[in-house]
């Protein structure tokens, strides 16, 4: 035990001896997180539209100030030519075309219908998808007033009583983007500083040569590897703290659940990580080969994780390869036990993974080292 208290002291003074390093563990994850959660999200606002109004009657102007006014719409253009509103599109200053033909009003007054087109500008299918849904809400919503106001025919059920919808929304009442991200990228920053940090460090004593003097003192190399992963591993808790208040102070994150329980999942998590970048740290030679294998992997296990679109969503075998990719497990278990509270056992097939994963890849790592010298 006194050896590896040794090594982790020597590894400390190493870590806070080199200046370089400094910024990448402490200040760039939280730069990365502070600008992540803003950057990396789905919802669609600001849509920029060009409104073609050939009817400029009060029903069409009704229309379109519904559009401006529900907050994902911006009315940038207003022309009477469809091809120079087309115009907009190609040259991306609108990413949406809204065509009130000719006799709107008249149609809907007298046929009791009336037709409108929409253009959406398709190249980002998301983006596509999110505008054509907004605009038609809007447009129902726009449809149901008309009814109503005109027609005097309340929604109403079998009963001949008006129909009351109460919606409620769990665990994120307000549908805020960022309470679904931050727990994620949080997943992503500390594995940053488990897999390419503790990877890099090992190589690096390979490039010094520091690691032959080492090779031929007495020490057992699970005394190494133990003495290198446990720095990293109170570092990236200790970032994985720094990040959780951030989140709940600056962007309203709940922490509903335990945090003894996010933080005893974190370092199992964190094990296998470290012991990853340990395991990668074996195979190469060069700081640059760690980077670039760890990178390799790190962005397979990311998009993959469900951090930016729903794991539900791929298909069958990538559903089933995401069976071996820790960083998903995680990203579940700090959603679930930071948004909903969930507890041990409703976690359990998450953690008992985890452990697996870390008692394998470590225990692979230790086979891997071959301390000669």
């Amino acid at each position: 035990m006194r050896t590896v208290i040794f090594i982790i002291q020597k590894e400390f003074l190493q870590i806070f001896r080199n200046r370089s390093m400094l910024p990448i563990i402490f200040a760039i994850p939280i730069v990365q997180l502070v600008v992540l959660v803003h950057a990396a999200t789905f919802e669609i606002k600001n849509i920029d539209v060009a409104v073609v109004d050939k009817d400029l009657s009060t029903e069409s102007r009704r229309l379109i100030d519904k559009f401006g006014a529900s907050g994902f719409f911006n009315i940038a253009y207003s022309e009477f030519s469809s091809s120079k509103a087309d115009d907009y599109l190609i040259t991306n200053k609108a990413d949406m075309v809204l065509e009130i033909p000719a006799h709107f009003e008249r149609d809907l007054a007298r046929e009791q219908k009336a037709s409108l087109q929409i253009r959406i500008n398709a190249i980002d299918g998301q983006a596509a998808g999110l505008a054509n849904a907004y605009s038609n809400a809007i447009i129902a919503e726009f449809n149901k007033q008309v009814v109503i106001d005109w027609f005097r025919l309340p929604k109403i059920d079998g009963g001949g009583k008006v129909i009351s919808i109460n919606e409620s929304y769990w665990y994120n009442p307000y549908l805020n983007y960022k309470i679904y991200m931050v727990p994620g990228i949080l997943v992503m920053l500390v594995t940053i500083i488990g897999m390419f940090l503790s990877g890099m460090n090992l190589v690096r004593e390979k490039e010094i040569g520091t690691i032959e003097q080492i090779n031929v003192t007495p020490i057992h190399k699970y005394h190494l590897l133990a003495g290198k992963i446990i720095p990293f591993l109170v570092i990236a808790l200790f970032e994985l703290g720094f990040g959780l208040t951030i989140g709940h102070v600056f962007f309203k994150v709940p922490i509903i659940g335990s945090l003894w329980l996010v933080f005893g999942v974190g370092a199992i998590y964190l094990i296998v990580a470290i012991g990853f970048g340990m395991l990668i740290s074996t195979m190469v030679n060069t700081q640059q080969q760690s980077m670039f294998i760890s990178f390799f992997f790190m962005m397979i296990f990311i998009m993959m994780s469900g951090l930016f679109t729903s794991v539900e969503s791929m298909p069958a075998w990538g559903q089933w390869l995401n069976r071996i990719n820790p960083v998903a497990y995680f990203i579940r278990i700090m959603r679930m036990v930071l948004l909903k509270g969930a507890n041990f056992r409703n976690i359990q097939e998450e953690f008992w993974s985890l452990a697996v994963y870390a008692a394998v890849v470590f225990t692979v790592a230790l086979a891997r080292y071959r301390k000669v010298s």
